[in-house]
């Protein structure tokens, strides 16, 4: 695997430098959070700007589509703008997606399966989060972006300090440091890091949001699905063919993902050995990143390593 398929990172952050909050999904509901998110970053240096519709309300979203649209485009298309914070999760940014393109007017495009495509923003900067923002992550990582899947701006402060000074680190140009978890054996592998939620990331597959799985390390986590339903979303991948060209596979937290009390079921963790373990490629577990808990930063489409025998994830 040669460099020419890594994604491109965006320009490192510095303390000065404006990040726009947007609301690409649902309703904010943590209003104390998100202030002590963005306290957070304007103690590092940073300017931060709220959109202006980032408490609007259209049912379970942040605004209408056309609003949350028109926000995400202005805050990409803000040359004073060096990266957007993604609010919070829920759902709501796929809906955005249709038609969408990551331009800003000197962008070069192509045409592909009939329609017009960025193929390389001329000003590309950072977009930062994770959950349901996995749509975003992976139609930026289309036209060769590299994005970084790590907290909102409303579970930020509830990371630890290593957590918070690595999402740091990612963005303004610094070593990461590697992450270990639950090896399962079967050796080493290297890839292109691909992060997403699954649930998200199920609902993506077959669309044009869906980047090549070959040569990658897929990076998953989830929250609040019952066992079944991780069964069933993977057993869709596997009846698609989508883990064929996969190296390797990091686990995060699958969290609060129980069967009712009193139904007949697996764990989460015996669905995930059940539909995973005979792929025999590399899998790593219980490693720190998604949902309630430390969420480790996980920049999109960069290389890494997987030792499953030794449990760690490792960059470069």
């Amino acid at each position: 695997m040669t460099k020419k398929y890594y994604l491109q990172l965006p320009p490192p952050l510095k303390p000065g430098d404006l990040l726009r909050v947007v609301a690409p999904s649902g309703a904010l509901r943590e209003w104390e959070a998100l202030e002590k998110g963005v306290e957070i970053w304007r103690a590092r240096g940073y300017q931060i700007q709220l959109d202006g519709h980032f408490d609007s309300r259209c049912g379970y979203l942040a605004g209408g589509d056309a609003q949350r649209r028109k926000s995400l485009a202005q805050a990409w298309q803000d040359p004073d703008c060096k990266g957007i914070l993604c609010l919070r999760g829920g759902y709501g940014s796929a809906r955005l997606l249709e038609d969408w393109r990551w331009g800003d007017g000197n962008s070069k495009f192509k045409v592909q399966n009939s329609k017009l495509i960025n193929l390389q923003p001329s000003n590309p900067k950072w977009l930062i989060g994770f959950s349901d923002a996995t749509g975003l992550l992976w139609s930026l990582a289309q036209v060769g972006i590299s994005g970084v899947h790590a907290p909102v701006i409303t579970t930020l402060a509830a990371e630890p300090d290593w957590s918070i000074q690595r999402l740091l680190d990612c963005v303004e140009g610094r070593p990461l440091a590697s992450l270990t978890g639950r090896g399962w054996g079967k050796g080493k592998a290297g890839g292109i890091l691909l992060p997403a939620n699954l649930t998200v990331a199920t609902h993506l597959l077959g669309t044009p949001m869906q980047p090549s799985f070959d040569g990658v390390i897929l990076a998953l986590e989830d929250v609040t699905e019952v066992p079944y339903r991780i069964d069933r979303m993977l057993t869709q991948w596997r009846l698609c063919g989508a883990f064929e060209g996969v190296r390797g596979i990091a686990l995060g937290r699958f969290s609060r993902c129980y069967a009712p009390e009193g139904v007949p079921s697996w764990s989460v963790e015996e669905v995930l050995r059940d539909r995973l373990a005979d792929l025999n490629i590399p899998i790593i577990s219980d490693l720190p990143f998604g949902h309630d808990g430390a969420n480790a930063a996980l920049p999109v489409g960069q290389p890494v390593q997987l030792d499953a025998d030794k449990g760690t994830l490792s960059w470069g």
